[in-house]
């Protein structure tokens, strides 16, 4: 074996880690947009948003 092989495996590697975790990445924060979405949904919200209701921004 050379070591241009083991070169061009060790970048292939990088790649595939490199795209698997990007990947990971995408889908995993996808799933929490819907997470976040079904809760907003059901009239759960967050502590840092708004109510509705409030006008202006209390000046």
């Amino acid at each position: 074996m050379t070591h241009a092989f083991y070169v061009y495996a060790s970048y292939g590697f990088a790649a595939l880690v490199t795209v698997a975790v990007t990947a990971w990445t995408w889908v995993d924060g996808r799933a929490r947009r819907r997470e976040l979405a079904a809760l907003e949904a059901a009239g759960i919200r967050r502590r840092s948003a708004r109510p509705k209701d409030s006008v202006g921004d209390g000046e």
